[in-house]
């Protein structure tokens, strides 16, 4: 038995920090609804590239879902969902706040008709406070909680950061956590919940370093100067010869002086407490004297914590992600098969189903809505 099994969701989300939750759900066996507008369904189906006239990156956040497609504005649409939702466990939106409840959609809505439910609001700033109805994106998030100034360049601009960061690891990661506590808690207590899941909330848990750093210590981060974000010899990328990089992350001293051994770095150099800047600049001569093959054949074999930086696509060929069977599941797509993305749920709680299809929009209208399919055809 999955442990989701018998559970279902109602989603309201787009994009990628609700749709990547309720895939999470599903892949643990919940059975999930995907609510969009009629016609288009949600702006992710418009990205490219498009696959048989589905965006690659829909069909990965939405595999194996169900969908149905309703103008929530519509006379009745309200009615339609709540007659709905007396057999739906868990709600799902990313609304501001307020849309939904202006909708009649809101949580104490849903918990007229169901009052086990439990209701998840994602939002960036939450659903109270100054900044609650400002609009924002991942970028946005990190620069308001001071994640962004951690890291900078040499010119002291701070990097674009490569992963939408708040909002998977905080709108993803803490929505699902926290539906399967309030579930626990329901278990036991019989009751539902309202989940304020605010990304910006959440990114500031990345920083405890930081935290601990400046309320405990009273000197807060500098930009790119503290151990995690360059300004450790021990902690930095480096170029090699044949530009490409190196990751070097030997924080503990014995991996720092097997490294200083292996790349030949003076003594003086090693003791990097003396003069950090000098010890970098040492390390980066020694690593830029020599091609990245030579650097991966004196590296193999020891405990350095030292990495080739490699691009996404030898990432994915990488032969201990497919002995691991990261990619082996798929999404099917009308004429086309797209390798699933991964979810942090372990295979033995995970559905067993190697392929899986991607929803059309309002696929599942009539099974589940009945006559307000009509009402959704008619907004189209």
């Amino acid at each position: 038995m999955l442990p989701l099994e018998g559970v279902r969701v109602l989603d309201f989300s787009t994009l990628l920090p609700g749709p990547l939750a309720s895939l999470i759900l599903a892949e643990a066996g919940a059975e999930v609804i995907k609510v969009e507008r009629p016609g288009q369904g949600e702006d992710m189906r418009a990205y490219a590239p498009q696959l048989g006239g589905t965006a690659a990156g829909f069909a990965l956040l939405n595999r194996g879902k169900r969908a149905i497609a309703l103008d929530l504005r519509a006379p009745g649409a309200a009615r339609s969902i709540l007659e709905l939702a007396r057999g739906v466990d868990i709600v799902l939106e990313q609304f501001r706040p307020g849309v939904m409840g202006r909708l009649g959609l809101g949580y104490e809505d849903f918990r007229a008709v169901n009052p086990r439910i439990i209701y998840c609001a994602l939002t960036g700033y939450g659903q109270s406070g100054p900044k609650a109805q400002v609009a924002g994106h991942d970028l946005n998030y990190a620069a308001e909680t001071g994640l962004l100034s951690l890291a900078a360049g040499a010119d002291g601009m701070p990097g674009m950061p490569p992963t939408l960061i708040a909002d998977i690891g905080a709108g993803t990661y803490p929505a699902v956590v926290n539906i399967l506590l309030a579930l626990r808690r329901r278990d036991a207590s019989g009751e539902g919940a309202f989940l304020d899941i605010a990304m910006t909330d959440n990114l500031f848990t990345f920083m405890f370093w930081g935290l601990a750093q400046g309320n405990g210590g009273g000197e807060w981060p500098r930009t790119g100067k503290e151990q995690v974000t360059g300004g450790s010899p021990r902690y930095r990328v480096y170029r090699t010869a044949d530009s490409r990089y190196l990751a070097v992350a030997a924080l503990e001293d014995k991996f720092w002086q097997a490294f200083c051994r292996i790349i030949d770095l003076p003594a003086d150099l090693c003791d990097d407490r003396t003069d950090p800047e000098a010890s970098i600049a040492g390390v980066a001569q020694r690593i830029e004297a020599s091609a990245s093959a030579h650097w991966e054949r004196e590296f193999a074999g020891v405990d350095v914590c030292c990495a080739l930086v490699r691009t996404l696509e030898e990432a994915v060929r990488d032969i201990h992600f497919r002995a691991r069977g990261l990619f082996e599941r798929n999404v099917t797509l009308p004429g086309h098969t797209l390798p699933a993305l991964p979810v942090p749920v372990v295979p033995n709680l995970r559905s067993p189903g190697a392929n899986a299809a991607a929803p059309m929009v309002g696929a599942d209208n009539a099974s589940l809505l009945g006559n307000a399919d009509a009402a959704a055809r008619s907004t189209e």
